[in-house]
């Protein structure tokens, strides 16, 4: 379901982020662009609003694997009173973060379908939010000899990859590494053989 009023829903997303600014003391720099001129190229995001972050603090925004960016995600979507299934409308990104990150994904497809066609057992990737769980799943569907699933439930949802034809297999549900983001936010993503 589209959004309704791009331009007031732009505006209150500038108003989002000018009081984080000014009452968070934060120093970022945004370009928020609506309509026709916010869709994804790539066509991984079915966004209708594309938030560009810069400035002295957007490190921070994409630290601990862009926690924060998605946070932000989140809020804004949430102020919209967008449905979850309707997270992918909004965007925000700094520093190219999220290609860089769908690029790792790709690669990391590649790899878990390899092993996954040579040795006959099914992988687990960690938990991960729905956008890199659905990126995931779009990299496998050009890739023969595998199916995949997503399993679990909540913070705990993860992608299984599967050799074709045998998604019956049981699959250990992968475990976090502790230590990571303060809270097991998913910092260090490590890709553990199961």
């Amino acid at each position: 379901m589209p959004i309704d009023d791009l331009q007031s829903a732009a505006q209150k997303i500038n108003g989002f982020l000018a009081s984080l600014n000014k009452l968070g003391g934060m120093r970022l720099k945004y370009r928020i662009t609506a309509g026709d001129g916010a869709r994804d190229p790539e066509g991984l995001e079915a966004r209708e609003i594309y938030v560009e972050l810069g400035g002295p603090d957007a490190p921070m925004l994409t630290a601990h694997n862009g926690e924060l960016l998605r946070a932000l995600e989140t809020v804004a979507a949430q102020m919209l009173g967008l449905d979850s299934r309707e997270h992918d409308l909004i965007s925000f990104d700094s520093g190219n973060f999220k290609a860089l990150r769908a690029q790792e994904l790709r690669m990391a497809a590649e790899t878990a379908a390899e092993k996954v066609i040579r040795t006959g057992v099914p992988y687990a990737f960690p938990p991960m939010n729905s956008r890199e769980r659905r990126l995931l799943h779009m990299s496998f569907k050009d890739i023969e000899g595998v199916e995949t699933s997503s399993q679990g439930e909540g913070p705990g949802r993860f992608l299984a990859v599967f050799p074709e034809g045998k998604t019956n297999l049981p699959v250990a549900a992968p475990v976090r590494p502790r230590g990571f983001g303060g809270g097991g936010g998913g910092g260090g993503r490590d890709r553990r053989r199961r």
